[in-house]
């Protein structure tokens, strides 16, 4: 996310100025951009992974980065973990290394716009369009490492179906669903670093048994998309309820 739309005098531009910006404050900022989802509020997982995009994004904020340079970090980083995993054995570890940075840049972007007051439509454009290639792109590596093309595209389908359908909530005006699922991209990025870390463990006691285990852990992404959706839709339909049009 880049560039100036949200103001106020508690987000300062410039360099240094939006490391200034307290947790709770952040937080509020972030719930707005979000449809009312709470970061104080979320469960551990997904508060402890904004907690760290956050602190991140101080840390950047004070270098005087850019949220553009960010994004385009992580879609660099996620380009990593293909390459790596192309050479099997150890270098599952570094593919493993590659996603979690990589993801790690595509929070950090956005929690960086938000704390230097940057936040703008494109930038939030950008921000998802950056997500969706990152995640291509460690599905590809999974299958780059020997995991069945056909679970990596499921696993695909499941996350842009769960993307897909808290976009749509709010364009037609549904708005705040306020419920985080097992399906967020949190979890998403602990299995796929996690199945890369099993891989390259199993490696060292047979090459053979690698993409069968990461396989095997790859398989838990469409279960919680399946879980995760259905208690988004349900969440749609309940919200949509309170609010006729």
């Amino acid at each position: 996310m880049a560039e100036p739309r949200v103001g106020g005098p508690s987000l300062k531009s410039g360099k240094g100025g939006g490391a200034r910006l307290g947790w709770a404050e952040y937080s509020a900022q972030w719930s707005g951009l979000h449809l009312g989802v709470d970061p104080r509020r979320s469960r551990a997982l997904v508060r402890g992974w904004l907690r760290a995009g956050y602190g991140v994004a101080r840390a950047l904020a004070k270098l005087g980065v850019r949220p553009g340079a960010v994004t385009v970090a992580g879609v660099v980083l996620a380009i990593g973990a293909p390459v790596a995993a192309a050479f099997g054995g150890v270098w599952l570890f570094v593919a493993a290394a590659a996603v979690l940075a990589s993801a790690l840049a595509d929070t950090a972007d956005g929690a960086l716009a938000v704390v230097t007051g940057r936040v703008t439509r494109l930038g939030g454009f950008y921000d998802s369009l950056a997500d969706r290639v990152s995640e291509a792109l460690w599905l590809f590596a999974m299958w780059v490492a020997g995991v069945p093309g056909v679970l990596a595209t499921a696993c695909g389908a499941m996350a842009w179906l769960h993307e897909y359908a808290r976009a749509r909530s709010a364009a037609v005006g549904i708005g705040d669903v306020g419920v985080v699922t097992a399906a967020e991209r949190p979890g998403r990025v602990i299995v796929v670093v996690f199945a890369f870390v099993v891989g390259g463990g199993i490696s060292f006691l047979s090459a053979r048994f690698a993409a069968g285990s990461m396989t095997v852990v790859l398989a838990i992404w469409p279960v919680l998309g399946l879980l995760g959706t259905a208690r988004l839709l349900g969440a749609v339909r309940a919200t949509a309820r309170r609010r006729p049009d």
